[in-house]
């Protein structure tokens, strides 16, 4: 092999080849070397023994790398060789490692699907937010961007937003070491923003406006979805997927065969309820409460009549959750005792878990009554009119 002091002109004026490849060693940089091939293609290159083997370990092409990046690199080479490393074995593995593609596919169908209520929102916020990353290695996803893209979603979609989607990269990580995975979990040390508990609920003049523009809201689905989740406060996907076989018309009970809090809970239905439910069940060959325009499932998109009615009473600042939290609000307003709000809303925990088992459901139906009796005073009977 013959030697020279690498340079930018020297390796220009290198001889090309008629077949194979010639190669080169560098006077300065013990151990770097070069070859040039029939097609004029540059490569650096270290050659040494690894583990007993002669190796050829890659550095870079000529000219995207310099000589002076292709020494430092050389050196980087030979001091992780000395440490016992085997450059080409690393690289082998980065090549045969998963992509973010194909670990979220994995997290989705082995994790999330099989044991997550709220496998959809795994689904759909990784998609929006982190496509980008699905061609990428896993292990080259650093702590650094995932901060950037922390603060970057908190700042333009806010730092509830931002905070989900932190957890949702922490789990998806967590799960890739839980099944073999030997990297680092790249949202290790990143803090998640301060949240204020929300405790927005409707006022008297807004539930006002709120009943006049439900009123003459036409989708008679998502109306009726907007006052069943008032009457009852129960979570906007429990409503969503509420089924026929649910109901119990004896005992005048909506049973919840599994909330967020992994337990079921029995909810009682007022009469305002119940009437609401006779009508929507007249005609309807479907299983679910509020089906979907096909019937084969149930009604999923409640947001933009929510936003139609919001609009029409000049209510900002009101989410489809608040509704559950007006529900329990009203009930305080009316004096119910926690336990009992707690147990109307499904609420679940370690200091109350005995009260809520020895409660039965009728205190908790004379609470939502003179609750609603509240909400419902301050309108007009709203008049149903067909959907169109």
């Amino acid at each position: 092999m013959k030697a020279f002091n690498f340079t930018k002109s020297e390796i220009q004026k290198l001889p090309v080849p008629a077949k194979g490849m010639m190669s080169y060693r560098d006077t300065k940089e013990k151990g770097l070397s070069l070859y040039i091939t029939a097609g004029s293609a540059v490569t650096f290159f270290v050659r040494k023994r690894i583990h007993g083997r002669d190796e050829r370990v890659k550095l870079g092409a000529f000219p995207d790398m310099t000589v002076e990046q292709a020494r430092v690199a050389a050196l980087k080479t030979k001091a992780a060789i000395a440490g016992g490393a085997n450059p080409n074995m690393e690289k082998t593995k980065l090549r045969q490692e998963t992509t973010f593609a194909e670990l979220f596919h994995d997290y989705m169908e082995r994790y999330s699907k099989p044991h997550k209520k709220s496998w959809i929102y795994d689904q759909r916020e990784v998609n929006k937010f982190l496509p980008h990353w699905f061609t990428r290695k896993i292990s080259s996803i650093t702590k650094q961007e995932v901060a950037k893209l922390h603060e970057k979603v908190g700042r333009e979609n806010g730092q509830y937003q931002a905070n989900r989607l932190l957890e949702r990269i922490r789990a998806i990580f967590n799960k890739a070491i839980e099944w073999g995975w030997e990297g680092s979990n790249p949202t290790l040390g990143i803090k998640k923003f301060r949240e204020r508990s929300r405790d927005r609920f409707m006022q008297t003049d807004e539930l006002i406006r709120f009943h006049e523009a439900l009123g003459k809201e036409k989708n008679e689905t998502a109306r009726d979805y907007i006052l069943m989740s008032l009457l009852t406060g129960a979570r906007k996907s429990n409503v969503l997927a509420m089924q026929w076989s649910e109901v119990n018309w004896e005992r005048a009970e909506w049973r919840i065969a599994e909330t967020k809090n992994g337990d079921p809970v029995t909810l009682p239905l007022i009469p305002t309820a119940i009437e609401i439910l006779q009508r929507r069940r007249k005609g309807t060959g479907s299983r679910w409460v509020f089906p979907g325009k096909n019937g084969s499932t149930h009604y999923s998109d409640p947001k933009r009549a929510w936003t139609r009615v919001m609009e029409a009473a000049g209510i900002t600042d009101l989410r489809i959750h608040d509704i559950r939290r007006t529900l329990g609000s009203y009930q305080a307003i009316t004096e119910a005792s926690l336990s009992i709000i707690g147990k109307s809303l499904g609420h679940k925990s370690q200091q109350a878990t005995q009260v809520y088992s020895r409660l039965n459901l009728d205190p908790v139906r004379e609470s939502v009554q003179r609750a609603t009796d509240v909400i419902f005073a301050l309108a007009a009977p709203i008049k149903v009119s067909e959907e169109s």
